[in-house]
């Protein structure tokens, strides 16, 4: 016989109201991962293209779903979901678009990939939602807990996906490299947030805030909250890939399959950046004073380490992982110049700058990376510059692709690249951190000397005519040509999106 405790079966349950038709990109995900891996399990292989479509289909109804939530939002305000373990704004929604944008990108990239390999199968792709997913919920995240599931769920996919390539001894090390530098960070991050729920006797970002507001904090409490900032800013600076955190960059993006460093280097760095926007300028802006220091020199660490490094790198998929290191300065700019504004009923442009970067930065990185996977595969992997020598005449189409791309990420005007960098530069000198803005632009000057390098190889050098001249895949072709589109289209006409980034300063808490 059991023992009854007294008392403790007459207290009631009460189950947190679930907002289903407000959670629905996060089904659709799931969903379609869970398909994949269940009905994938279950059945022949299926035909050329089948499970990519899969994948682009769930991702793009997750978008879809996203922005029938935008416009809900818009109509009645943010709100929390879930017993105040998600947030339902803008911010939500903007992030979920653009971690579903890359996706859709990455899966195109993908399918041929695979298919030309002979490793065609659901695995992949189904990493790719749960990743996704997993970067949805850091950009939801309401909860510092949730938050941490979040990221988890997005490093934990990752790490396979990294080491998915079972025939190339670099894409084991990638993994293996990922996964052990990937865990330290985790566990700062989890230490962090330990300390701020020590300080704070709460994980949930609106109580959080709401402690501050209605209590003065002891120096006891103080130096427990800052120990616990420090760590969390350690944790998300090796998720940015922000210097010196940036040490397993190169090497895991070389060493990764192409498609999976674009994902990372896409949806990774959207959902790690969302999450730092969360904690630092959501949870935190009562500590602005004490992580803008911090983030300044990030930024300049970044900007300075990520364009003088990747200039002199050799192969080209390596010299886009400094590049990335770069890129995240400049999103960094974007974060410094929102703390000063943090907590303040009127934000300025900081968050929606970074916003903005990171979708346009999302679509110019899955296409640079996109012709890079098409090059190396009619050089039998080789991704140096060698390899894209002659370029231009071999195949003018996907050089003039690789232009645009390139034109981009140094920030020409006319292209999203200038749109993103123009966005952040602005915010830090409106936020009157004009020093942080120069090193910015310098650095932009560095690194357009990377980009230029890569076009003069393309198109001036002579390259070997002995190489195979293979047709682009339809499905890569068409990831390529999206890209460059909205590339062009972007830098062209960026008001509608401008316009609609501006809406994410009023997050729900």
């Amino acid at each position: 016989m059991s023992a009854r405790v007294p008392g403790l079966l007459a207290q009631e349950f009460f189950a947190p109201e679930v907002e289903w038709w407000h959670l629905s990109p996060i089904f659709a995900l799931v969903g379609g991962a869970l398909f994949l891996l269940v009905v994938g399990a279950l059945t022949p292989t299926w035909p050329r293209n089948l499970y990519a479509a899969v994948t682009v289909v769930s991702a793009s109804l997750a978008g879809a779903f996203a922005m029938f939530n935008w416009d809900q939002v818009t109509d009645d305000g943010p709100s929390t979901l879930v017993s105040r373990a998600l947030a339902f704004d803008t911010f939500a929604q903007y992030l979920t678009i653009t971690v579903c944008a890359a996706t859709v990108l990455v899966a195109l990239v993908t399918a041929d990939e695979l298919r030309r390999a002979d490793r065609d199968g659901p695995e992949i792709y189904a990493m790719f939602l749960i990743a996704a997913t997993g970067a949805v919920v850091m950009g939801a995240a309401n909860d510092l807990i949730v938050l941490f599931l979040g990221l988890e769920t997005l490093s934990l996919a990752l790490y396979v996906l990294a080491a998915s390539d079972r025939r190339r001894e670099a894409s084991q090390e990638a993994g293996i490299k990922y996964f052990v530098l990937g865990g330290f960070a985790s566990a700062f991050f989890l230490y962090g947030i330990a300390l701020v729920y020590g300080g704070t006797q709460s994980t949930n970002i609106g109580e959080i805030v709401e402690f501050f507001q209605g209590n003065i904090a002891l120096e006891g409490q103080d130096s427990i909250v800052l120990a616990g900032l420090a760590l969390l800013i350690v944790g998300l600076g090796f998720k940015v890939a922000a210097v010196p955190f940036h040490v397993w960059t190169p090497d895991v993006y070389q060493g990764s399959p192409t498609n999976v460093t674009a994902f990372m280097a896409s949806v990774g760095k959207a959902g790690a950046f969302a999450a730092m926007l969360r904690v630092l300028v959501v949870a935190l802006p009562f500590y602005r004073d004490d992580w803008r220091p911090a983030i300044w020199v990030l930024a300049v660490l970044s900007l300075v380490v990520g364009s003088v490094l990747a200039v002199v790198q050799t192969d080209v998929k390596r010299m886009l992982a400094y590049s990335s290191i770069s890129h995240a300065g400049f999103i960094l700019v974007g974060v410094e110049a929102a703390g000063h504004d943090a907590g303040e009923p009127v934000a300025g442009d900081g968050m929606p700058s970074v916003l903005t970067y990171l979708l346009l930065y999302s679509v110019l990185t899955v296409g640079s990376f996109a012709v890079v996977a098409l090059v190396g595969r009619s050089s039998g992997g080789d991704t140096s510059l060698e390899a894209f020598k002659g370029l231009g005449r071999r195949r003018p189409v996907l050089a003039l692709g690789l232009t645009v791309f390139l034109l981009a990420q140094a920030g020409v005007p006319l292209t999203s690249g200038f749109v993103a960098k123009w966005g952040v530069i602005q915010a830090a000198v409106e936020a009157e951190s004009y020093a942080i803005a120069i090193i910015a632009m310098l650095a932009a000057a560095i690194a357009a000397y990377l980009y230029l390098r890569i076009m003069v190889n393309s198109w001036l050098e002579a390259g070997d005519d002995s190489v195979e001249h293979e047709a682009v895949p339809l499905a890569s072709g068409f990831a390529v040509l999206l890209a460059a589109a909205f590339t062009i289209v972007i830098g062209v006409w960026p008001n509608w999106l401008l316009d609609a980034a501006d809406t994410v300063t009023q997050y729900a808490r």
